[in-house]
């Protein structure tokens, strides 16, 4: 072990000799550094607005007055998805999608205002976030610096001294790779940095440590891919034109690769022709605004047997809420069958892309890091799932009042004159219905048996690398010894 340290001491200090190995290295911490405060104010600027615009939101629907409950159906609230704590790190899906639901009785809206069409511009560094830069520029400087770090040996002959000091391959492989190895480990202090600020923000400890062990073994991997293409190839030039081609192949073209041929294979169904279908569907519910709608026939005729009279009148309860109420049941059971299945699709097709990371260890870090984070499409999904179950508890509890506070008399004569549309009011203690909404990711330990599969791909390709460098070392040391 002392001979493979002095080999990392040794690597070192020719880096710290090295113009290019020093101006890589400089150059790219101060673009990680930038990526990692550019990202961090801008998610955290976005996740305080959005709190601040939620408890708005929830005190404007609260101040309004005595009203008639359906207006308030209709009145509507708006509900803001806050970015995960760990997303200073990895925004994931967040900035394409959106950030801001308005909330009615009878309809689910799309969630609008994606991040990335509303971030102000800051010279490019909106785009350039920590995840981006750990997953494809910091590999390309660890392949500038490190592409000759076995083939320099051999061209230099200093290899035979090496041996002659009885430093054979696995010494060698032990070196080389523990000085690659602790090179990715001073770049991953911006990310930590990061993740500390994320823990001051809640973020979760467990998964802040399984994110940059994520991203570590990610940087492993391409130190031992390094190493394993330094000893096998026949000089320096050659070892960084098959290192340029693998980062190339990679990081740039597999990830497209496999966007593009997931887009194809698994295609989701259009909104035009999904919309068409819903308003189809829709047509047999009947019109909840309309309590003689021979839609709830059934419905009328099961209230005057239950209660003993032979008009809406009679009833100790208000017919129109009780119509309301079971239309938007109704509705609701099919608006969430079109959206469950829309998200189904959307999940096959990203079930489908994430076997890319068979293809590209980076693709399998990509999907890792979202899911840890909390900013993958799942938890997305999730916010359109919680939106949702806000929005139907809130126009019910508008029902339910609609039903108990407000008489059917009153009710059907409210636009008769100003004093009955007063009458068919009812006070705006009612709208205490509207729960506090408060938007979070999925549990960590949720979260990280999600990103699991992707990060066992992720360990077996660092494993891979770690062999294919170590065979590498022993078939340089081969052929010196042939030689």
């Amino acid at each position: 072990m002392t001979g493979s340290l002095r080999i990392v001491a040794e690597e070192w200090r020719y880096w710290s000799r090295s113009r290019l190995a020093v101006s890589a290295t400089g150059l790219l911490l101060v673009v990680i550094v930038a990526a990692v405060i550019s990202t961090v104010s801008r998610v955290q600027s976005e996740s305080d607005a959005r709190r601040s615009m939620q408890i708005a939101a929830e005190e404007t629907f609260l101040a309004q007055p005595d009203r008639h409950p359906h207006r308030m159906v209709h009145y509507g609230h708006y509900v803001f998805r806050t970015p995960a704590p760990l997303a200073v790190i990895d925004p994931g899906v967040d900035p394409l999608t959106g950030t801001v639901m308005f909330l009615e009785g009878h309809r689910q809206n799309t969630a609008t205002f994606p991040a990335a069409y509303t971030a102000p511009q800051v010279a490019g560094f909106e785009y350039l976030t920590p995840a981006f830069t750990y997953q494809v520029l910091v590999p390309l400087v660890l392949v500038v610096v490190g592409f000759s770090i076995v083939s320099r040996e051999r061209e230099l002959q200093t290899d035979v001294q090496l041996t002659a000091q009885g430093l054979g391959s696995q010494a060698l492989w032990t070196g080389k790779s523990l000085a690659l190895l602790s090179l990715s480990v001073l770049l991953l202090l911006p990310l930590a940095a990061g993740a500390l600020f994320a823990l001051s923000r809640g973020a979760s400890a467990f998964a802040a440590l399984v994110l940059i062990g994520g991203y570590f073994a990610y940087l492993a991997f391409w130190s031992f891919a390094i190493v394993g293409i330094s000893a096998r190839t026949k000089s320096s030039a050659m070892a960084l034109l098959v290192s340029c081609i693998a980062w190339i192949a990679i990081a740039v073209v597999m990830p497209r690769l496999v966007s593009d041929l997931t887009g194809a294979l698994s295609p989701v169904t259009g909104k035009i022709e999904s919309d068409f279908a819903l308003i189809e569907a829709m047509r047999d519910v009947g019109d909840g605004h309309n309590a003689a709608d021979p839609a709830f026939d059934q419905l009328r005729a099961n209230l005057f047997a239950e209660y003993g009279v032979d008009k809406a009148e009679d009833l100790p309860v208000n017919l129109r809420g009780i119509v309301a109420e079971a239309a938007e049941t109704e509705l609701t059971k099919v608006l969430n069958e079109f959206s469950d299945a829309r998200m189904q699709e959307e999940q096959a097709q990203a079930a489908l892309a994430r076997r890319g990371a068979l293809l590209s260890p980076m693709l399998a870090l990509r999907n890792a890091s979202m899911q840890t984070v909390g900013s993958d499409l799942g938890n997305y999904h999730r916010f359109l799932h919680e939106a949702e179950a806000a929005r139907f508890e809130f126009v019910q509890g508008l029902n339910r009042a609609h039903i108990s506070e407000l008489s059917y008399i009153d009710d059907i004569n409210r636009n008769k004159d100003e004093a009955s549309g007063i009458r068919a009011r009812i006070s705006a203690d009612n709208w205490r219905v509207l729960q506090t909404f408060d938007f979070q990711p999925a549990p960590a330990g949720e979260r990280i048996r999600t990103a699991s599969v992707g990060l066992l791909l992720l360990l077996l390709w660092c494993a891979a690398a770690a062999v294919f460098a170590y065979t590498g070392t022993r078939f340089s040391e081969g052929r010196f010894h042939a030689a």
